[in-house]
């Protein structure tokens, strides 16, 4: 039996009770500082930010994604054929499945349903589908089950809806009781109901060209007023505009009716530049805004009053001189929304030729007080791919 006993600075060891010391003494402050040392992290480790999976990834992207070919499908498919004839075995397929994820956006294949099948074929087969109960419940392979829901995952976020066929794949691979199946069952539920559930669709791909980029914005914008027209004005044919770009204007005839109605020097202010989404991509627009509207006098008259009949088949007139004007779904508490456009600089000067193409069809507003209470525009219309291109 050995016994540990500390005295003043030195530690000796005694064996049992007879006294004897061991010959080897080792000072306290010695064993405190080894056993800091050994417990202290390599200052290496602070000094690297990126950890071992980003390495791993970074490393299948080096040496089966980056290619001199051109980026697209078969080159994708391509880089999995290599890896998957290269060993058997497929070692490290976890690790590659990571990397292709990853990439898939480059290669323009993140919304192919083959290519995440081809993706999901990697993974051997019959490997890790649990052999009992007990394997299933205590999640059989956990690191490769967690690989396969990320690309479900990956799937779902980019609005791609599997097929039986690759439930079939993901049966032959982890069985009936593994998450990947319950995953592939939830999506299979859903995904179709939320399919179709938006009012505005949009189709599986949207044009690369800024022009019809905001025609698909202003009309998700200015759905709430079937009759708005759309309009597309070319800065170049103003001999003022300093600003050489296109422009897209939207307003109804309910617009142009609320500004004609204005008196003169009303100011209206060109405000924005605001944000809308369409997918991936993204739009800013601007509105004219006009004063807000009073609001009408409440109603005091329900449907079961029977006091005030009007005999209109006798020719009796009603009690009013009037009908009450509803409100449209332009005026809102804030003021009311008079027109609104997309251009392509989101600058100023391509604004005041929007204006002045506005001036054409609403004589009216050469009469009014424009004010443009521009803070920050928020720069061209583009897709949102190729400014992240553009800010590396």
């Amino acid at each position: 039996m050995l016994r540990l006993v500390s005295r003043g600075m030195r530690c000796v060891v005694r064996h049992g009770g007879s006294g004897a010391v061991h010959p080897n003494r080792i000072s306290v402050t010695q064993l405190i500082r080894q056993q800091n040392l050994a417990s202290k992290p390599d200052e290496t480790d602070f000094n690297e930010d990126k950890t071992e999976d980003q390495k791993n990834y970074e490393l299948i992207t080096q040496k089966y994604f980056t290619t001199t070919e051109q980026r697209n499908k078969k080159s994708f498919e391509g880089a999995i054929d290599i890896f998957t004839h290269k060993d058997n075995r497929r070692r490290g397929t976890v690790e590659f499945i990571y990397g292709a994820l990853r990439n898939m956006e480059h290669f323009g294949v993140h919304k192919d349903l083959a290519s995440y099948k081809k993706l999901m074929n990697v993974f051997p087969k019959g490997k890790y589908i649990p052999e009992n109960r007990l394997q299933a419940d205590f999640f059989h392979y956990p690191k490769q089950q967690n690989c396969a829901v990320k690309v479900l995952v990956t799937m779902e976020k980019n609005k791609v809806i599997p097929d039986e066929e690759m439930g079939d794949m993901i049966l032959n691979i982890f069985g009936k009781y593994g998450n990947p199946f319950k995953k592939y069952c939830r999506m299979m539920y859903w995904l179709p109901k939320f399919k179709n559930i938006s009012p505005w669709l949009l189709p599986e791909t949207l044009p690369h060209e800024a022009v019809e980029l905001a025609k698909f914005a202003l009309l998700q914008i200015t759905s709430v007023d079937p009759l708005t027209k759309l309009s597309t004005y070319n800065a170049e044919d103003l001999e003022q505009a300093t600003d050489k770009t296109w422009i897209v204007s939207a307003q109804s005839p309910d617009q142009k009716e609320l500004l004609a109605e204005l008196e003169d020097k009303t100011p209206v202010y060109v405000e924005g530049a605001f944000r809308v989404w369409l997918d991936n991509q993204q739009v800013n627009y601007f509105i004219l805004r006009g004063p807000p509207r009073p609001a009408p006098p409440p109603i005091t008259q329900t449907e079961d009053d029977i006091k005030d009949i009007r005999l209109w088949m006798d020719g009796v007139k009603s009690k009013k001189d009037k009908l009450d004007r509803h409100p449209t779904v332009h005026e809102q508490e804030d003021g009311t929304i008079l027109a609104i456009a997309a251009t392509g600089t989101s600058s100023r000067e391509s604004l005041l030729s929007w204006i002045r193409f506005l001036e054409r069809e609403n004589p009216v507003l050469s009469n009014l007080a424009v004010l443009f209470t521009l803070q920050s525009p928020l720069g061209p219309v583009i897709p949102v791919k190729e400014s992240s291109e553009l800010r590396r």
